[in-house]
Formats: C-alpha cells, sequence, structure tokens
C-alpha cells in the first residue's frame, strides 16, 4: 500500500475466539497487523469489534449453537509496528496517535526497502 501512496494503513476487523480451536488468537492478529506496519513503514490503526454474537440453532447450521466472543483489543502502531495506543477487549474506546506522515515518508525512504526490492523476483505469482 505504500507503493501506491498510503500514509496509514486501516484495518477494520471482526475477529474473536476460535470456536473449534480452542485457542486466543488475538495475539496472532496482532502481530500480523504489526507486521504489515513494520512491513510497509507506516502506522496501523486496527480497529475490531467487541462482545459476544451467539448462534441459534436452524437448518443452516445443522441445528448447532455455538458463540463468538469478538476480541476488541483495538490498536494503532507507529511505522515500525510498536504499539502506541490500544484498547482493552471489553469496553468501547476511542484511541488517539499524533503521527507525522512527512517524516514517516522520509523514514521509509531511508530504510531502503522498497529501493532493494526485487519485483522481477515475485513477478510469477502477481500474473494469476
Amino acid at each position: 500500500m505504500a507503493l501506491l501512496g498510503a500514509d496509514i494503513l486501516l484495518y477494520p476487523t471482526a475477529i474473536g475466539t476460535e470456536p473449534i480451536l480452542g485457542v486466543d488468537s488475538m495475539p496472532h492478529w496482532q502481530r500480523a497487523m504489526q507486521g504489515h506496519a513494520a512491513a510497509n513503514i507506516l502506522p496501523v490503526a486496527a480497529a475490531n469489534r467487541g462482545g459476544e454474537e451467539r448462534v441459534l440453532p436452524c437448518p443452516e447450521n445443522g441445528g448447532q449453537t455455538s458463540a463468538l466472543t469478538f476480541y476488541g483489543s483495538s490498536f494503532l502502531t507507529d511505522e515500525t509496528g510498536g504499539i502506541v495506543s490500544q484498547a482493552n477487549r471489553t469496553d468501547e474506546d476511542i484511541l488517539y496517535a499524533r503521527y507525522s506522515f512527512a517524516n514517516i515518508r522520509k523514514e521509509r525512504i531511508n530504510w531502503g526497502l522498497f529501493r532493494d526490492r526485487r519485483p522481477e523476483c515475485y513477478r510469477a505469482l502477481v500474473k494469476g
């Protein structure tokens, strides 16, 4: 996205419990978003739903009941992926951070991540 001129990545999500796996995937979701910030050298704003949603039995789900608890935990990162502000899992919140997009653009250029990329190595992947 940074190659196309983005200054910040916005990720609206609805990530919650994994009823079949029985694992807390929130840390994995968070690290993936932090990786997007670091790989693109730009901040990420990850908004996630909170609360619980119950699935009632019906013919479409084979009569099963289940519930999904959303993680909340929305957060903002800096351009390196470091978390600068984070909500908790249960409360609605408004997060704030101050960014200098001009300084971040300079930092992105100085890192050389895009200068040193080798698109010829992955061209076959994007041809479809």
